[in-house]
């Protein structure tokens, strides 16, 4: 047996769909899917999770610890050591994503063995099938990973090619932060493309940015989608409420057609593994509702996708404003702020 510590809510992810997770003895304080995960000792932690602060203080608070600390984390040392691992999984990718790959290495090298660090630093669609290639070899199960990536690439494969029968290629923004506003980057913007869309703001296969508000007036998008890095559907509705306060925000197609959508990016579009097909899928019901409309976002419950209305509430499935999209429309929360 491999005993494997994850430091990454994806890692933790590859591992179970690789038939693993019996073998992860560790994971980090972000780690909650599959259901397991959360059975396992936590080895990391971060002041400001689910702390419940505004994006903007959040983004304040992360400037200012890696300015004064060079790390947003810390890891519990004593308790890594005692689960002994052969692997840790890990990444260098974003100093705002986890525990310092050069913090992860110095302790390592510190440990019985010493375990095998294995550095997961996706930039691409094809880089977390790569990854999930490299998790497998580690752990002396590749066969398992031609598998699984073979049925993925079947999946986007078939996203490709029904998309690319559409004739309009909507402007999109994914927007990754919202105060201050980010764009996306990575594999991002390649998932937009493959669903059938275009985003001018996105840096495909670079890291995502801090832009200007007038690049996204500029670039006038007709869909917006909030895949806010970090959050799941109901904190995206919060930084809905102060989106539509930016100036300028209600001149926007996507605003006045009312096709601005919140995603769960902390769990899909922000986390690269497996379930990142499951982003592309729900792009493409987003993007091209008739096409896809077995991915369509469609349930007020939904806990992937919702689309917003004016006031931040999630729209019903009880039709009440007709639009080019054919997709219904709740009327504004009487209640809401």
């Amino acid at each position: 047996m491999t005993r494997i510590v994850s430091l990454l809510p994806a890692a933790t992810e590859i591992a179970a769909a690789l038939g693993l997770m019996d073998e992860v003895v560790g994971v980090s304080h972000e780690c909650d899917f599959p259901p397991e995960a959360s059975e396992r000792p936590r080895v990391t932690h971060c002041p400001v999770h689910n702390a419940g602060l505004t994006s903007g203080e959040v983004d304040e608070w992360v400037q200012r610890a890696l300015r004064e600390k060079g790390t947003i984390y810390t890891i519990d040392e004593p308790l890594l050591r005692e689960l002994r691992p052969d692997v840790i999984l890990t990444q260098k990718l974003c100093d705002v994503c986890a525990v310092g790959y050069g913090t992860v290495t110095r302790l390592a090298e510190t440990l019985p063995g010493p375990p095998r660090v294995v550095n997961l630093e996706p930039s691409s669609l094809l880089n977390i099938f790569d990854d999930i290639r490299r998790v497998a070899e580690v752990c002396c199960v590749p066969e398992r990973a031609d598998k699984l990536v073979a049925k993925l690439l079947d999946r986007v494969e078939v996203v490709r090619r029904r998309a690319s029968r559409t004739a309009n290629r909507p402007c999109c923004f994914l927007m990754e932060w919202v105060d201050p506003p980010f764009c996306s980057g990575h594999w991002g913007p390649e998932l937009v493309e493959i669903a059938g869309g275009r985003d001018p703001l996105g840096r495909k296969h670079q890291p995502s940015a801090q832009i200007e508000w007038k690049q996204v007036l500029d670039a006038r998008p007709e869909i917006i989608m909030l895949a806010l890095c970090g959050y799941d559907v109901d904190l995206a509705r919060r930084d809905y409420q102060l989106l539509q306060r930016f100036p300028g925000f209600d001149s926007l197609p996507a605003a006045r057609h009312g096709e601005v959508y919140a995603v769960d990016a902390s769990a899909y579009f922000a986390r690269p593994g497996p379930r990142i097909v499951d982003s592309l899928e729900i792009l493409a019901g987003i993007l091209h509702t008739e096409e896809f409309p077995e991915f369509a976002p469609r349930r007020v419950d939904d806990t992937r996708v919702v689309r917003l209305n004016r006031k931040g509430c999630s729209s019903s499935s009880i039709p009440n404003v007709d639009n080019s999209r054919g997709v219904t429309v709740a009327a504004p929360c009487e209640d809401a702020e």
